[in-house]
Formats: structure tokens, sequence, C-alpha cells
């Protein structure tokens, strides 16, 4: 890359396109992200970037898949096998912490039009929906699994955006956690006192 952060180097274009890429969403959002954006900051001839990208739809799938990918990893480590509401809400916590840490980035991974023709995009968010049915799994044995993970995640990707726009309290990482595992506590306690469903004779 020609710019602070070193030269370009041949061979590796598409990573320099894609830092590129994810430098101007974090200081601009996606409002001027455009191909030739990138091609300036990567210090590339303005066409370079179509060696790899057909259009800016494309990069921003690229840039997508990339955060899907870091999210996965961010879930993952905030606990390996959660059996509890607590483990859950660890996972929870580190979920709504990705997007407060990459608002931009969080932004185009679910708030962009999702190309359903891009393997890598379809690939790398399909890995994040089976790891949250997974945990469910574990979580709640007794209830549905799809349906469950639909409710967990449809909580935790709104805990994530009402904080991200402001609509919850994210002044502080201790406030963000505390609304966080208390939703989740929430979510929790409810399913275990859902009467089982009406059997026909």
């Amino acid at each position: 890359m020609a710019h602070a952060n070193g030269p370009y180097h041949h061979g590796d274009l598409r990573a320099a396109c894609l830092r590129a890429a994810r430098e101007l969403l974090e200081e601009d959002g996606g409002a001027g992200l455009s191909l030739r954006a990138v091609a300036r900051r990567a210090g590339v001839s303005a066409m370079a970037p179509y060696r790899h990208f057909a259009d800016r739809d494309a990069l921003l799938s690229a840039v997508a898949a990339e955060g899907y990918r870091e999210l996965a990893d961010s879930l993952a480590a905030a606990h390996r096998s959660p059996a509890t509401a607590d483990d859950l809400a660890a996972i929870a916590v580190a979920y709504v912490r990705f997007a407060l840490d990459h608002p931009a980035l969080f932004r185009v991974m679910f708030a962009e039009p999702c190309d359903p023709s891009n393997e890598e995009r379809t690939a790398a968010a399909g890995a994040v929906a089976e790891y949250v049915c997974g945990i469910v799994r574990g979580a709640f044995p007794t209830v549905d699994p799809a349906a469950m993970s639909t409710a967990v995640w449809a909580l935790v990707h709104g805990l994530a955006f009402l904080h991200l726009d402001g609509k919850l309290d994210a002044s502080t990482p201790e406030v963000v956690t505390e609304q966080v595992h208390t939703a989740v506590r929430a979510l929790f306690a409810a399913s275990l006192v859902i009467p089982p469903p009406l059997t026909t004779a």
C-alpha cells in the first residue's frame, strides 16, 4: 500500500484493496467507498481493483466475508462450549462488542444488500448462522433449535444495533455488558417457563 502503512507489494493486490476498503469504511462509512477510492488508498491504478472485484458490491461482499469470519472468531473466543445463561451472555456481549468496535464493518455485514451469488460472503455468513444454532442446541436442549436460534440471534443482533444507534447506553464496556447479560438471562428464564405445546388426541 502506498501510504503510511507502507508500499503495496505485487501479488497482494486483493488484500491491499480489502485493507484500503476497511480503512475508508472506518474513516467515512460506506458513503464515499468506491473502487476508485480504494485504488487511490492502495496506491494502485484506478483499474487494478477490477482484477479481483467486478464492482462495488463484489468488494463489499468480500469485506463482509472477512467481517463474518472475524466475528465467528470473536464469538468462539468468548466461550468454547456454552451451556448456561451466563455462557450464552458472554457470547452475546462479544457480539455486541464486535459491533461497537467495528461499526462500519458491522453495517456492511448486515445493513448493505446481501449478494446471494457471492459464494465467499454466503459461506462466511452461513458459518456464523451454524455457530449460533450449535450453541443454542447446547444451551436450550428442550427447545426447537431452529426457532430458538432465530430468537437468540434476533435478540443479540437487535441489542447490537440499539447500542450502535445510541438507543441503549454504550458509554462504558461495563454498562454494555450488564445490559446484554440482563437481556439474555431474561430470554433464558422465559424459555424455562414456556409451557409445552398442546397435543391433540
